[in-house]
């Protein structure tokens, strides 16, 4: 059975710093790639953070690029999410995603496996 668990989030001032983690489990971890979407209120669900399964590759959404980091630790079996410089509009529930992909458009679609989601609050 196949588990996400997301932890870190929570309430921050505006230019302040989060670590999320997200632990995997039922899978081989060191062998599927990792991402982190986020879902603010009344919006769809969107990609931001994209990192291979070996960590030699990762990709941002414009949005978050220079602010945040996503790296992988594969003997924790955990993908990272360093957050510095937050805004009111990183205000959302953030969860990762196993293997998402790459379109021809250059837009990321999710993977099949989701986590519970955890909340993150920058407050202005």
């Amino acid at each position: 059975q196949v588990q996400l668990a997301e932890s870190g989030g929570g309430l921050v001032h505006t230019g302040g710093s989060l670590r999320l983690s997200c632990s995997v489990s039922g899978l081989p971890f060191s062998m599927v790639n990792m991402g982190w979407f986020r879902q603010a209120p009344g919006k769809e669900r969107e990609f931001f953070a994209y990192i291979s399964y070996n960590g030699e590759y990762t990709d941002y959404a414009d949005s978050v690029k220079g602010r945040f980091t996503i790296s992988r630790d594969t003997d924790k079996r955990t993908v990272y999410l360093e957050m510095s410089s937050l805004k009111p509009e990183d205000t959302a529930v953030y969860y990762c995603n196993v293997n998402p992909r790459l379109l021809p458009d250059r837009t990321w679609k999710s993977g099949t496996f989701w986590g519970q989601g955890t909340q993150v609050t920058v407050s202005a």
